[in-house]
């Protein structure tokens, strides 16, 4: 959710989640089994037999997320006799998986949230490259760039089974139309709605300060809108301070909202103990009386919406572009998660290649995407796999932008300052949330993180 491209990989995702139209790519199925859903399920990869044998997969997914992407490995196992079991690693997985490997039992398979740590894997030797099984589902169902951002030097890695448009806001259609208003296309508009909810009765903003990978995200949308792309390649690669008046413009507009404690749920306090599940449910429980009109985050939202809440997406909740933050282009922020096999030897089993080669395939992206709450970036997806139109919509900008997006910040930075609880960039927005007049304090910080992580 929160790793570091190359210049040449940094593209810019320009497409607009709610209008782009494509053609949908139809599957290619030589046969179909039924799963316990009722739905057939189109099988376009042969995998060996792996009866015996074992793997553990780890990820940071919990909750929704966790058990939708159980549900692709109940089918790994079903298909080829392998015993899977699922570990979490928790949000620094670099952390995680350098432990186990010094004390001897990594897992086989990682999800890989991060670029930059994938780079850094791949640096220290601990990843394997893909086999030509996996390659042959890498030609057929992804384009060049979402294999590059898993490459190295020329050699293909990982596999980018999970996608994320993160320039969505989801609103509380209860909400919305008791107050008169309508989905925002500016910032200005974004704060005028905000006023005008928080008048009507309803507190404009349910915001997951508790976990600092949402708070990048805010700061992002609003830099690469105001800023545009080249500046915020530069930012990532510290060419440019954290005490620029860029980083100063973006965090006076997020201080718009961040600034004022009517419109957070809980207030700044509040905020800054609320997890990502929680900012979600909190919206959509009480679809009465919600207690926020509106919570920002990715497409992901939809997963705990439809596992924690009795809210129908597309009816009580619905969702609307990032706004175009002072007069620049809407953002659209993209993110993924790699899984990479875990090979410290420098060759992965027969196994891993399976499991990677299941996991770029078609098969196992239909299966993922029918509850919902989750996008791949595999280009052979039928679009009727998603159970809604708002995730269709969604999947279909992200499929339409071929290789022309822009990853995630934070995602591209060394983890100790893009990707790590306590500190750097996750930490720095904290204190701004904490006190969002101290915009000088907010910069000074975070420059000196970067400054440190990146060895300057």
């Amino acid at each position: 959710m929160g790793g570091s491209g190359r210049v040449s990989r940094r593209r810019v995702f320009r497409a607009t989640a709610a209008t782009v139209a494509v053609t949908a790519l139809a599957l290619s199925a030589c046969s179909a089994e039924e799963d316990d859903t009722g739905r057939d399920h189109p099988v376009t990869i042969e995998l060996p037999d792996l009866g015996g044998q074992s793997l553990e997969v780890s990820a940071v997914w919990t909750g929704a997320e966790r058990d939708n992407f159980l549900r692709v490995m109940d089918e790994f196992e079903a298909r080829t006799g392998a015993s899977v079991s699922y570990v979490p690693s928790g949000d620094n997985v670099s952390q995680f998986v350098g432990t186990k490997i010094e004390g001897g039992s990594p897992p086989d398979i990682v999800m890989v949230p991060q670029p930059g740590v994938l780079q850094e894997f791949a640096e220290q030797g601990w990843i394997a490259p893909v086999g030509d099984l996996v390659q042959e589902q890498l030609d057929a169902n992804y384009t060049q760039g979402w294999q590059d951002i898993a490459a190295r030097d020329g050699v293909q890695y990982g596999v980018y089974v999970k996608a994320a448009n993160k320039s969505l806001v989801w609103y509380s259609d209860t909400a919305f139309d008791y107050a008169g208003v309508s989905p925002p296309e500016s910032w200005d508009d974004f704060v005028s709605t905000s006023w005008t909810l928080w008048e009507s009765g309803t507190t404009p903003l349910s915001v997951a300060g508790g976990d600092g990978w949402t708070l990048t995200d805010w700061f992002e949308n609003i830099y690469l809108s105001q800023s545009g792309g080249e500046m915020y390649d530069r930012l990532i690669a510290h060419e440019i301070p954290w005490t620029d008046p860029s980083v100063t413009d973006a965090l006076t507009a997020l201080g718009q909202v961040f600034g004022e404690e009517r419109f957070l749920a809980g207030g700044a306090g509040g905020s800054l103990q609320t997890d990502f599940p929680t900012s979600v449910t909190q919206t959509f429980t009480d679809l009465e009386t919600p207690a926020a009109g509106m919570v920002f985050e990715a497409d992901f939202v939809g997963a705990v919406i439809t596992d924690s809440t009795d809210a129908v997406i597309g009816e009580d909740a619905r969702v609307f572009p990032f706004p175009a933050v002072g007069g620049g282009d809407a953002p659209v922020v993209s993110a993924g998660d790699a899984a990479v096999a875990i090979a410290p030897d420098g060759e992965a089993s027969e196994a891993q290649q399976a499991m990677l080669a299941f996991l770029a395939s078609t098969d196992a992206a239909a299966i993922w995407a029918e509850p919902g709450g989750y996008v791949s970036p595999n280009r052979s997806l039928d679009l009727e796999a998603y159970p809604n139109d708002t995730q269709r919509g969604i999947a279909e900008a992200l499929i339409a932008a071929g290789d022309d997006f822009r990853f995630d910040m934070s995602d591209q930075t060394p983890a100790d300052f893009g990707g790590t609880t306590g500190q750097g960039m996750w930490q720095g927005l904290q204190n701004f949330l904490r006190d969002p007049a101290d915009i000088q304090g907010a910069q000074e910080y975070l420059e000196s993180q970067a400054a440190a992580a990146y060895g300057d």
